[in-house]
């Protein structure tokens, strides 16, 4: 297996959702030794799909599709029900605000705990310091707590820091859309020279447009199934004539 590969091979996904769940500590009390009702919900199904090590892959699909699940699953957030996923290469991810970061820790403190995290020496985390400050621009605040950060702040060190680190993998989900126009558009370049220089870049988005200039290859998820792999104007074109013609009916394809 090349590094910066990823191999899913029949992946579903389920989770547990509670009904009735209990609104107060006393209703839960009450009902201390009783059964609580779920229902499975199946996010995921029987997914099959191969990343080549240097290609810019993209997810699109409608709310709740799958597409996030999935990110999470390659970046060892979450475990498939069934099936398997392997990756090859050194992981970075920036999946949710503020994922990764502690609270109460400062913006500095937070991105030699996220070199840890990736097996990365403190040596190597602060020469890379002056980089991440300039690319996230959140000049002086990089030495406050990054509770007191707004939204915008925590996605500009999140991001600086994922890319910043030499991954060999970055999975990256829509939050870099909470950034300013400007800063989006430096992360864009800034993830087509890493694809330049051979990191396997995957991203979610809902940005149709985007999509077909970055990537190599689009997949698209409906209901948690993968309907279309492929080059990204023919997966496109068949999301949008399926969003258009509101047809519920999933066929797969590859």
């Amino acid at each position: 297996m090349s590094v910066g590969s990823i191999n899913v091979h029949g992946v579903s996904k389920k989770f547990r959702l509670e009904r009735n769940r209990p609104s107060s500590i006393k209703e839960a009390m009450l009902r201390l030794g009783k059964k609580s009702e779920a229902d499975d919900f199946w996010v995921l199904r029987d997914i099959d799909l191969d990343i080549e090590p240097g290609s810019f892959f993209g997810l699109i699909g409608h709310n709740g599709s799958g597409k996030s699940t999935l990110l999470r699953l390659m970046a060892g957030i979450h475990r498939p029900t069934s099936g398997t996923i392997v990756s090859e290469g050194r992981l970075s991810a920036l999946l949710e605000l503020g994922s990764g970061f502690h609270p109460d820790l400062t913006g500095r403190e937070n991105v030699f705990l996220n070199g840890a995290m990736l097996g990365l020496s403190r040596k190597h985390m602060a020469a890379s310091m002056d980089q991440i400050i300039e690319f996230s621009g959140i000049g002086e605040f990089i030495d406050e707590p990054v509770k007191i950060y707004s939204s915008g702040m925590y996605v500009r060190l999140g991001f600086a820091v994922a890319v910043n680190v030499d991954p060999e993998l970055l999975l990256v989900d829509e939050v870099i859309a909470v950034g300013d126009e400007e800063f989006q558009r430096r992360c864009m370049n800034h993830m087509n020279k890493l694809r330049a220089g051979g990191t396997t870049i995957v991203l979610v988005s809902h940005n149709t447009r985007l999509m077909a200039d970055l990537c190599d290859r689009l997949g698209w998820l409906d209901h948690g199934r993968l309907m279309k792999v492929g080059d990204p104007d023919e997966v496109i074109e068949a999301y949008l004539a399926h969003v258009e013609k509101g047809d519920n009916t999933l066929t797969t394809h590859d």
